[in-house]
């Protein structure tokens, strides 16, 4: 069966980086486009960044642009975000998903979810 399990996340203070890791098994992985959402306490889950089969990537939350940024690696069926100059705002549940096709913004479109991970920016 497929799995997702996201890593990584953790407690930062503002200004510090985290990498996030999200593995997958039970999937054809070089197939599949992997998205990054998050969902802060009272809002509603968001898109973050998505990496396509192919390598390229989309931007779905501007405020991470220049601070985050995806890689995939094939061999490993991971995806990873790095994520540079936290901010408090940052402070989310951070999922992963996986879905074939091309990236989408929407968790609608995305089948396969990993549990989470939490991220928390506070000094």
């Amino acid at each position: 069966q497929v799995q997702v399990v996201e890593s990584g996340g953790g407690l930062v203070q503002p200004g510090g980086s985290l990498r996030l890791s999200c593995t997958t098994s039970g999937l054809s992985f070089g197939d599949v486009s992997v998205g990054w959402f998050r969902q802060a306490p009272g809002k509603m889950r968001e898109g973050v960044l998505c990496v396509y089969w192919t390598g390229s990537y989309a931007y779905y939350t501007d405020s991470v642009k220049g601070r985050f940024t995806i890689s995939r690696d094939n061999a490993e069926k991971t995806v990873y975000l790095r994520m540079n100059s936290l901010e408090p705002e940052d402070t989310a549940m951070y999922y992963c998903a996986a879905r074939y096709g091309g990236c989408s913004g929407s968790q609608f479109e995305y089948k396969y979810w990993g549990q989470g991970t939490q991220v928390t920016v506070s000094s």
